[in-house]
């Protein structure tokens, strides 16, 4: 079945450019590209862009862009949806070369998130290198990282995802952790362990969060000290997960959302990957600042 092969790009909406920009490079380490009155891009790999940041008050997700290996496999794609009764619309030759794509189409997935397909991404001669994350980052075919978004059905999702998309189930979480029901499922396009995950709790927003991945275990440390300098809010506190085996913590953009910086994931391989459902979120570590200590919370369930 023709599958979308990675999660290419992700757009946001933000009402501080000059906050955001100075958070990706200072922070994240990522190349900014393309600066104009109302946004700019950001590089991390030898794609010419992996993240769109632009002008505007939602402070939120503006789209998710998944790649196509092909053009054959992009018109397959814009069929089957079509097929299915999903509105597809295949964008003009200006937003494509906006996108710094060879073919683009945009539709909305169940929940209403601008979503957009495409193939032929513009690749640059030489690999971003960033100097403040000189081990550079986990990305190229595994894509830009991974989101986890809001789904308002996570059956309808998960019908679009796989059914139409092509993504495949890795795992399952369900527990409560800190006095909080999650239920949290796990998809991937690639060799990396998911590319998208959605579930319970629903986030307020399109986006929980997004992850980008080290090379480098110490990069993980010298970003989590990047944080505490910056005095940027820590949601969750240095750990483990137990199914894709990532040890990272969490913080909040300056939107407000939460991103990821990880290292360390298992990589799945679709021939002999098995799913399987666990009973905890975090092997260790990941404590929400805000919550420890808090008289008759409990963090979960012990490994």
């Amino acid at each position: 079945m023709t599958a979308v092969s990675q999660l290419g790009y992700l757009g946001f909406e933000v009402s501080d450019l000059d906050a955001w920009e100075g958070f990706a490079g200072s922070i994240l380490g990522l190349g900014v590209v393309d600066r104009h009155d109302d946004g700019f891009a950001l590089r991390l790999d030898s794609h010419a862009q992996r993240v769109l940041v632009e002008r505007g008050e939602a402070d939120d997700l503006s789209l998710i862009g998944w790649q196509l290996n092909d053009g054959d496999a992009f018109e397959a794609m814009v069929q089957r949806l079509l097929e299915a009764g999903v509105e597809v619309a295949v964008a003009s030759d200006d937003l494509a070369r906006k996108r710094r794509v060879g073919r683009l189409a945009s539709l909305r997935d169940p929940s209403g998130i601008p979503t957009e397909l495409y193939c032929e991404p513009e690749v640059a001669e030489a690999s971003f290198c960033s100097d403040l994350v000189p081990g550079g980052f986990v990305a190229e075919n595994h894509g830009v990282g991974h989101v986890v978004i809001r789904a308002d059905s996570v059956a309808n999702s998960e019908a679009f995802y796989c059914d139409l998309l092509g993504l495949r189930l890795s795992d399952r979480i369900q527990c409560e952790t800190y006095g909080i029901a999650v239920d949290l499922r796990f998809y991937h396009a690639n060799g990396r362990h998911h590319s998208l995950a959605f579930g319970a709790p629903a986030p307020d927003k399109r986006i929980h969060h997004f992850m980008l991945q080290m090379q480098q275990v110490d990069q993980v440390g010298l970003a989590y000290d990047r944080v505490l300098r910056a005095r940027l809010p820590v949601a969750q506190t240095l750990g483990r997960h137990p199914n894709d085996r990532m040890l990272s913590f969490y913080a909040h953009t300056p939107s407000g959302f939460q991103f990821e910086v990880g290292w360390g994931a298992i990589e799945v391989d679709d021939g002999s990957w098995e799913t399987a459902t666990y009973d905890r979120i975090s092997d260790w570590g990941h404590h929400p600042p805000a919550l420890i200590g808090r008289r008759g919370v409990k963090a979960g369930p012990k490994p």
